[in-house]
């Protein structure tokens, strides 16, 4: 009786084989539910924030920088349309009675000591910054960090699609309208697109500006994971002060810093598709550490 009553049960708890025609169990048509959980769970821990390398990350902002580089200046200079584009971007800001970047040109540069600072400005804290944020969130908010990057590498591809298709010259190389280029009067280094340094970067790739799309990204970035109250308030005053520097020295018009906004909502669209969360709503440290679960291997060993 009793060993009846256990196959009993055993048949009931079993998980129906799927049948042929003819009756019999048949193993090819076994349920898949399994394979497909363990894909889900795998694509969910490729995407889950984990600590950084630091041998990878160098050797990946230093092949992307250098690709980004390659491409960018790579893109023919298409100088009458890069002109001809720019007249356009003049006429439109005029309409808009928003064309105040000739007036902040001449105004800045008559206080020599004010746009030489701008001049060096414009050369150097683009990068320092930009690489001064990453090792920071690399060192302190390390779950934090791949969703950060994701959206800086995102923004700065995208930024290569519109050199291309929009080429468009700085004011200070319009004709018809006497911008000054301020690196060339000062005899400061400044630009990669001015001087003895002219023919080393594509001049007619102004469209969007990415001293605005880095400076912005450094900004929101800082402001939204700082707790320091003077920190936040510096990481709001730096893409501010960018806007200032790429008008007054004639690099940009003010409508190339809403393409570089623009391709930084993209680089946010992008990193949020993919981690489900903004940077800074992900966990400061990364939830999967490897040494701990090293630790905890250890101890149940022992």
């Amino acid at each position: 009786m009793g060993e009846t009553t256990v196959k009993t049960m055993e048949s009931q708890t079993a998980t129906p084989s799927p049948m042929t025609d003819e009756g019999t169990a048949d193993p090819s048509r076994a349920p898949e539910v399994p394979r497909q959980r363990s894909r889900l769970a795998g694509f969910r821990e490729l995407r889950s924030p984990r600590r950084p390398r630091i041998w990878f990350e160098i050797l990946l902002i230093a092949v992307s920088y250098w690709i980004y580089s390659l491409i960018r200046n790579a893109v023919p200079e298409q100088k009458t349309q890069a002109l001809r584009n720019a007249d356009w971007i003049w006429d439109v800001e005029r309409s808009m009675g928003l064309a105040f970047e000739h007036s902040v040109n001449h105004a800045v540069n008559s206080v020599t000591w004010l746009i030489v600072s701008m001049n060096y400005y414009y050369a150097t804290l683009h990068f320092i910054v930009t690489i001064g944020v990453l090792v920071w969130l690399y060192r302190r908010h390390p779950g934090r960090y791949a969703a950060a990057r994701t959206v800086l590498f995102a923004t700065t591809a995208v930024a290569l699609v519109g050199y291309y298709l929009y080429p468009l010259a700085p004011p200070r190389l319009m004709n018809g309208v006497d911008f000054i280029d301020t690196v060339k009067i000062h005899e400061t280094w400044g630009s990669m697109a001015s001087g003895d340094l002219k023919n080393m970067s594509n001049q007619y790739a102004a469209m969007p500006s990415m001293h605005i799309g880095w400076s912005l990204w450094c900004g929101l970035i800082i402001f939204a994971v700082a707790k320091a109250p003077w920190a936040r308030i510096l990481g709001l005053l730096y893409p501010t002060a960018t806007l200032v520097v790429i008008v007054a020295t004639a690099n940009h018009f003010w409508l190339d810093a809403v393409g570089g906004i623009i391709c930084l909502g993209f680089g946010f669209l992008v990193s949020y598709a993919w981690y489900r969360a903004l940077p800074h709503r992900l966990p400061k440290i990364p939830v999967r550490e490897e040494k701990p679960s090293r630790w905890r291997g250890r101890t149940a060993r022992a």
